[in-house]
């Protein structure tokens, strides 16, 4: 149950009557015809035979509103993507997949590597530029919106609540991100957000006192959350990171290329429950170990230019910080959960918190020995520029791998 209180500089769009599904999405038929909507499904081959996507395409077959479904396919071999074509088969929208290791896409990665323009890593980041640079080629759409392919308690209402407020001809929002309570089957879930992000956000607060752009950040419900929308204007110019700083990255490209009344979050499910990864302790190139990283490294980035200084001392402050705020936290969050009848391990919580606190130094540090690096990967203007049929090329392949 959402109350209507409304914190920090980002509008938030509540769940307060539960309005039927039907009247949002007789609203949103009638949205498609002034601007059409298009769906974006990052997916990797593995979550064919996962246990969510399969509902999530049953329940994306009665979708009436949508004029497009682009789903872009990792790690597929030629059996696999053909078996892919078969299992997306049933949806009767328009839709096309990106097999993303086939031949004809990884032809115009290699030319877009050979210009420095390729994404650097393999992962959701890349997935999803790639599937953007499919949607503005094909033109279908005036609105877009992302969400995952591993949401177990997957509902479509998800999906009208999402891309309504940039749907709605009557809103003037470029961008909506979804946000959810993380509680499934008596559990309090979430750790990154809750043990990391939140804390952090507030850590840094007090060490580079009330910035803008950590009111904006703090102003999210849910800031980790692989679910947004935005108007298709956006894909042009927008630079994202290619590793886990992926949804940091776009919400810090929002707030660069939009006035904050043109963004807003929206409660999109009661509950939401998706594969969880393992914190890896052991291994920091995996898990929530490395997701934390590469969130913490893309915080340090954007803070950094707008030029915050950084050293090791401070990043030892920092640390020193989150530390203690996080620490608070913990407790504050056991005392939640116990209200509400929900099970949450102090210990493993706690153990989360002192790896994070490992990765902000981790993260400071790979932040201070790579000043040059580039961790984002080039706007679709950028590219354009470089390669001016690069949008044709891409169609076409999609085209021919489609239809293959």
């Amino acid at each position: 149950m959402a109350d209507f209180y409304q914190n920090g500089i980002i509008t938030t769009l509540h769940n307060l009557v539960d309005r039927p599904l039907d009247e949002l999405e007789k609203e949103l038929i009638s949205f498609s015809r002034i601007r059409p909507m298009s769906l974006v499904l990052p997916s990797l081959y593995s979550e064919l035979s996962g246990p969510a996507l399969d509902t999530i395409i049953n329940d994306l077959v009665n979708v009436p509103y949508l004029n497009e479904i682009v789903i872009g396919l990792d790690r597929a071999d030629e059996k696999e993507y053909a078996h892919a074509q078969e299992f997306f088969s049933r949806l009767p929208q328009h839709h096309r997949i990106l097999w993303n290791d086939g031949p004809r896409l990884r032809k115009i990665d290699e030319l877009l590597h050979n210009e420095g323009l390729a994404p650097k890593e393999m992962g959701k980041g890349r997935n999803v530029w790639y599937c953007y640079g499919y949607v503005l080629a094909s033109g279908r759409a005036e609105a877009v919106a992302l969400h995952d392919c591993d949401i177990v308690t997957y509902d479509r209402s998800l999906l009208a609540r999402l891309i309504y407020p940039v749907a709605n001809p009557a809103f003037n929002y470029e961008f909506a991100k979804g946000f959810y309570a993380r509680v499934a089957a008596q559990k309090l879930n979430g750790r990154v957000s809750r043990l990391l992000v939140t804390p952090l956000i507030r850590a840094l607060k007090k060490v580079y006192g009330s910035l803008e752009y950590l009111e904006y950040l703090d102003s999210f419900r849910y800031p980790l959350s692989g679910e947004f929308s935005m108007r298709t204007d956006v894909l042009n110019d927008i630079r994202i990171p290619s590793d886990w700083g992926l949804e940091i990255g776009v919400l810090s490209e929002m707030k660069r290329n939009y006035s904050t009344n043109r963004l807003c979050q929206v409660d999109i499910a009661d509950i939401y429950d998706h594969k969880h990864q393992p914190l890896s302790e052991e291994d920091a190139s995996r898990g929530l170990s490395k997701m934390s990283t590469d969130i913490c490294k893309a915080i340090f980035r954007k803070l950094a230019t707008q030029g915050e200084i950084f050293t090791t001392e401070t990043f030892r402050s920092i640390k020193a910080t989150y530390f203690r705020i996080a620490l608070d936290f913990v407790e504050t969050y056991y005392n939640d959960a116990r209200m509400n009848g929900l099970t949450l391990d102090r210990h493993a919580e706690e153990k989360a918190v002192e790896l994070f606190a490992e990765n902000i130094m981790a993260a400071g540090e790979h932040f201070l020995a790579n000043p040059m690096e580039t961790p984002f990967i080039p706007s679709w203007n950028r590219v354009i520029s470089a390669v001016p049929d690069i949008l044709d090329r891409i169609y076409e392949a999609v085209e021919e791998d489609n239809h293959h």
